[in-house]
């Protein structure tokens, strides 16, 4: 009845039923996994957001199957503010990354072509890749007093079927940005092999150090395309405006372009009163980045002063985003280490094989929790080592 690239398993794992179970008691929850910034206690220009929505030309339609110009321009500006120069006509609107990442998809692989992904990283890929009838291989990130990526191992990933290369930068939920080698050797790669590369930098704006990180928004050494939205730069996931930028090679992105306006017009996914706003709600995410900063800046300093006073858990090394990856004694899973917080301490973190980490003794906690919640839940997990 059903198409096999559909088959899941959709049956509750040990930690979804134990936390369905904590939320039925009623029981206070010191949730350590925060990452809707709507429900985080941040400040919004509730008028100005709501007033953008109220354009009357929403009441025209207007079908651009790379959405309307007003918004690409405002997604170009937003690119100029950070040094890079982006011709409008390379971007394409979506209703969100994930649409973004499907496009892409659709116009790189045939059903059962691959992609490499980097692991650790964020579990929506596996879902993506089964609805796209893609196949996904992992090339790790290492760590050595920082995260880097294993180029040797990622060569070895690849086969006659893979058609390009996932980075996310900053990764998720590592948070390392791509360095200016590595793209280079990226670029080398992935030129030489008639891959591409896809980027999502949906956590780029969110660089704990002054300078700012490499983009892959404009990149010309390989045909690439660069992916982020309004979900995490202006914290407004609710309004679903992404975009996707092509970049590359003149002929090749050229041609990306073509298709993908074919396929973006086939759906004409985002709707006129967001795109119509999307400039205002660019302009607003100065304020919301400020509070977001602060809060991660704070919760990380937090988090080092608590582990500074025991011996047994540390935290690896953070450039940016919103997650900190803390190590802990592999004495048990990672998934039963979660369930036992949850149940005996009332703290929900992430266990870290739900983001692909190669070994046991890591768990992931979120940095924009609130600051209270967050100090006590980190309090709570360290007192079970």
């Amino acid at each position: 009845m059903f198409a096999d690239r559909t088959n899941w398993n959709l049956a509750g794992n040990r930690l979804s039923e134990a936390l369905a179970r904590h939320r039925a008691s009623g029981k206070r929850l010191f949730d350590l996994t925060a990452s809707n910034p709507t429900e985080c206690g941040f400040a919004y220009e509730n008028e100005a957001i709501l007033g953008a929505l109220q354009n009357p030309a929403a009441l025209r339609y207007e079908p651009n199957p790379k959405g309307l110009e007003s918004a690409r321009l405002a997604v170009k500006q937003y690119y100029f503010e950070r040094g890079t120069v982006i011709p409008f006509e390379d971007i394409v609107l979506t209703t969100s990354t994930s649409e973004a990442y499907s496009f892409v998809f659709r116009l790189l692989c045939n059903p059962g072509d691959e992609l490499l992904i980097p692991a650790p990283s964020y579990p929506l890929f596996g879902f993506l890749a089964d609805i796209q009838d893609v196949k996904l291989a992992r090339y790790p990130l290492v760590y050595d007093h920082g995260w880097q990526i294993d180029f040797h191992s990622l060569q070895q990933a690849i086969s006659p079927r893979t058609r390009g290369v996932i980075v996310v930068n900053p990764n998720n939920p590592t948070g390392h940005f791509v360095k200016e080698k590595e793209l280079a050797k990226l670029n080398e790669l992935c030129a030489a092999r008639g891959m591409a590369l896809i980027a999502d930098e949906v956590f780029l704006d969110f660089a704990l150090d002054k300078a700012r990180p490499v983009t892959f928004a404009g990149n010309a050494g390989a045909l690439t395309f660069a992916m982020s939205g309004l979900s995490k730069i202006a914290g407004l996931p609710q309004m679903k405006m992404a975009w996707l930028i092509a970049s590359g090679p003149s002929e090749l992105k050229m041609q990306a372009l073509e298709r993908l306006e074919v396929i973006a017009d086939t759906y004409l996914s985002p709707n006129a009163p967001v795109q119509l706003a999307t400039p205002m709600f660019l302009e607003q995410r100065h304020g919301f980045q400020k509070q977001i900063m602060m809060r991660v800046r704070k919760n990380l300093t937090e988090l080092d002063r608590q582990l500074a006073v025991q011996k047994a858990c540390s935290r690896l090394e953070v450039e940016g985003g919103w997650y900190a990856v803390v190590r802990v004694p592999a004495t048990r899973s990672d998934e039963e280490l979660a369930i036992e917080l949850l149940t005996g301490e009332d703290v929900y973190v992430h266990p870290g094989h739900c983001f692909d980490f190669a070994t046991e003794g890591y768990l992931v906690v979120s940095l924009i929790a609130r600051e209270e919640e967050f100090a006590v839940g980190i309090g709570r997990v360290l007192s079970a080592f």
